[in-house]
């Protein structure tokens, strides 16, 4: 195949690009803290689930939040309870299912990277725009929609 025969620009590939270049910016905060990205992720959605007052998450919803795949988010919660950022407990209804929350270390980590985060959501919004971020969000959230809407079972049948 010849690139001539792909009309379409690699929207994938762009994605993962601007990815990479926000994560720059994001990265070293991370570093600092001794906390990868995903256990950022994990961090950070547990934080918003409290704050919302949806106490611990179970680990197919921290899958579903932070795009971990089941497998991988086993291993990433299991080295996070080992280094105390998060405590599992079972669940008394159901044995077999785990809740998840955030630790006081964990806490603490959030504590210190939240206001640099936000510095630098600032400076990116100082550099491009408040405009332009607002509509990359806005854009966002429109194409996670469509593409969740045309997942969904109902566009499969021609009901959507």
């Amino acid at each position: 195949m010849s690139p001539a025969a792909l009309r379409h620009r690699n929207l994938p590939l762009l994605l993962l690009q601007a990815r990479e270049a926000l994560m720059a910016q994001f990265r070293p905060l991370l570093n600092a803290e001794g906390v990868t990205e995903q256990q950022w992720r994990i961090i950070r959605s547990l934080g918003e689930a409290e704050d919302a007052g949806f106490g611990p998450l179970e680990p197919r919803q921290l899958c579903e939040l932070c795009s971990i795949s089941s497998p991988s988010i086993a291993g990433v919660l299991a080295r996070m309870e080992e280094v105390g950022l998060v405590r599992r407990e079972r669940m008394d209804s159901d044995q077999r299912r785990v809740r998840v929350s955030l630790t006081a270390a964990s806490r603490a980590i959030a504590t210190r990277i939240a206001p640099q985060a936000e510095a630098r959501y600032s400076a990116l919004e100082t550099a491009i725009g408040v405009e332009v971020m607002q509509q990359v969000y806005d854009t966002l959230d429109r194409l996670l929609g469509h593409l969740a809407d045309a997942d969904s079972p109902a566009s499969d049948n021609g009901t959507n």
